[in-house]
């Protein structure tokens, strides 16, 4: 069966939900993510809860073109976290038919953050979503274990899951280990991208700084092939049919080209590197 590409919100972070699906239907897209709930206050997002004309002119889109929406963005969990905040997601979620909601864990205080995100799974199961818990270095689920961890403290519910971003899952320590250790009831879909492993300008390389590694995840991602993430291995080590969200953003290279030339490129190299080893395997 062919492997199933999304286009992210990143690779197209310019259009508007509508625009996004159609761009996506003309390039071979299976699906597409947004982010209708920013990731802090004021940050970009695209517009759509608490917007009928613009729910309509997306679900329209959608039935013109086959193309589903995968994936919304994004729930953070901090210290005072309340689930029902984001309802008006949850219901744009069942409205869209999306299949999954990205979460980040921000809250250091650890039992209470699996509390939370064990209410926030309790709240979305009925909208027919997942809570995908993407690990981050510089969050307070920095990596695959701690991810696991917290599913598992959480009760594994039935509509929890764990998100793979390979820029993350390079710059966390996580070891190809872990991630084969991941149960596939948890695995949705993972985000394909590269970056450079190691920081580029010193005589040796070193580790990337917490500024450095969210610069690079928010603004300037290379597509697959162009770095030196071991996109290959990492692939190898979760399901061969996991949908992949295409999750490329470079903002200096996007602001010179079409946003579908860059979206276009972007499904083009992670399709050459994953569709070939998907026949190799």
């Amino acid at each position: 069966m062919p492997r199933l590409y999304s286009q992210a919100y990143l690779t197209a972070c310019a259009l508007t939900p509508p625009q996004a699906i159609r761009q996506a239907a003309a390039l071979g897209y299976s699906d597409v993510g947004l982010r209708l709930w920013p990731n802090a206050a004021g940050a970009p997002q695209q517009f759509l809860i608490g917007q009928p004309a613009v729910l309509r002119e997306t679900l329209a889109a959608q039935r013109d073109t086959g193309v589903g929406v995968f994936d919304l963005e994004i729930i953070r969990i901090g210290a005072g976290f309340d689930p029902r905040t984001y309802l008006p997601l949850l219901e744009a979620g069942a409205a869209l038919k999306a299949r999954a909601l990205l979460v980040a864990g921000d809250d250091t205080d650890e039992p209470r953050l699996t509390d939370a995100y064990a209410r926030l799974c309790e709240l979305v199961r009925p909208y027919g979503l997942t809570a995908d818990l993407e690990f981050m270095p510089w969050t307070a689920v920095p990596d695959a274990n701690a991810a696991l961890r917290i599913v598992i403290a959480a009760g594994r519910p039935a509509s929890a899951g764990i998100l793979v971003d390979a820029l993350h899952f390079d710059r966390s320590g996580t070891t190809l280990d872990d991630i084969r250790a991941l149960p596939r009831d948890l695995l949705h879909y993972a985000q394909v991208c590269d970056a450079p492993t190691r920081a580029p300008w010193t005589p040796m390389g070193r580790a990337f700084t917490v500024d450095e590694m969210v610069h690079t995840a928010r603004c300037e991602r290379l597509q697959p092939g162009e770095g030196g993430i071991a996109l290959q291995a990492l692939f190898s080590a979760l399901p061969n049919d996991l949908p992949v969200s295409v999750e490329v953003v470079h903002l200096q290279r996007m602001a010179q080209m079409p946003p579908a030339d860059w979206s276009r490129q972007c499904l083009a190299a992670s399709r050459t590197l994953l569709d070939i080893q998907a026949t190799q395997a």
